[in-house]
């Protein structure tokens, strides 16, 4: 819902609060500043307390208001939201920026109940896994078993989470594996479809193979990464800023092991960090494109994902980034591997 629409002031009086409860059938009212600042909230329950008080309708709701509100900030995940919901027995959850301001009002309702969304989602599960060998010389990466369960299906179940159910996976190596294990999808309540891949197509190639293309935008992911991003959110910002492209950008640090030395063009002494912390935005192998985009990929070639931005960056076509804060593992190697499966319990269970 439009989380505006419950929106008062502190001076508002508790009868048009009333209304604005009852119009709404939030039973809740969230009270801001001038700024939008979160300063407290009002549930149904709390003005029949305060009628029971002897609390005059025609007072100012900030008499009765919660004036330390349950609240988190914009970065949170829906497993973080459902959990503080439950252990303070409330549906209605504020989300604020860092100012305070609110930004979304997250119930337990849309967590247990997602809006349906019409993007499709493709899945590149076709690499050979060349690195992780010998875990991947009788199974395809996507269905190595992390937490339990194929990494596949994971990625899968988080989609639908928040309310994706529409999916293309494209398969190559052990194609008929991935193909016999998740079907038509369901046995997961999605619909699955496939992208076979005749040669390696890169992480933007089998786009190509589309038979059709959608009228939403698609979200696409590398079929190997363990993470908690809110997809929801992603393609929302996606269509805010109003680009043709999206691509999901993660933190990365390294700290140079020497002292770096600094020199001036004649070969001066100038200043020497030492060891100094170098921080990158990395590809984090998540896109949102639309549709019209696809246009710009080769047919039945290798073509790569950072090669296509290429491509929109030269044609002048705007394309951003998204940060991801939430949890991020590529499984690239041995030691991603068995670092997704230490950690699978306490991020996904």
């Amino acid at each position: 819902m439009d989380w505006k629409k419950i929106v008062v002031s502190l001076e508002t009086i508790i009868v048009k609060v009333l209304e604005v409860i009852d119009s709404s059938a939030m039973q809740i009212a969230l009270v801001v500043d001038s700024q939008y600042k979160l300063v407290g909230t009002v549930t149904d329950g709390d003005i029949r307390r305060a009628i029971l008080r002897g609390v005059s309708l025609q007072e100012p709701v900030g008499l009765i208001m919660n004036r330390n509100p349950i609240c988190l900030t914009e970065n949170y995940s829906q497993e973080q939201a459902m959990k503080v919901m439950r252990q303070k027995a409330i549906r209605h959850l504020p989300i604020v920026d860092n100012e305070g301001r609110i930004v979304h009002l997250e119930t337990l309702k849309h967590i247990l109940e997602p809006d349906p969304m019409e993007n499709w989602v493709v899945l590149m599960a076709g690499g050979l896994g060349t690195r992780l060998r010998p875990l991947t010389e009788d199974c395809p990466k996507p269905l190595l078993k992390i937490g339990g369960k194929p990494l596949l299906e994971t990625i899968i179940e988080n989609f639908k989470s928040y309310g994706f159910k529409k999916f293309y996976l494209s398969v190559n190596f052990k194609a008929e594996m991935i193909e016999d294990y998740f079907g038509d999808g369901s046995q997961w309540g999605v619909d699955i479809r496939y992208i076979r891949e005749d040669q390696r197509m890169g992480t933007a190639g089998a786009l190509s193979l589309l038979p059709s293309l959608p009228k939403s935008p698609l979200v696409i992911m590398n079929g190997d990464l363990l993470t908690k991003t809110n997809f929801k959110h992603l393609v929302d910002f996606h269509i805010k800023e109003k680009t043709a492209a999206t691509m999901c950008v993660r933190e990365y640090e390294y700290q140079v092991p020497y002292g770096v030395v600094e020199v001036s063009s004649n070969n001066r002494f100038v200043n020497i960090a030492e060891k100094p912390i170098q921080q990158f935005y990395v590809n984090a192998g998540i896109y949102v494109l639309n549709p019209n985009v696809i246009e710009y990929i080769p047919r039945n070639t290798y073509y790569d994902m950072p090669s296509l931005f290429a491509s929109l960056l030269e044609h002048e076509i705007e394309a951003t980034i998204y940060p991801i804060r939430e949890y991020w593992l590529d499984i690239g190697r041995i030691d991603d591997f068995q670092k997704a499966n230490n950690e699978y319990g306490g991020v996904f269970e």
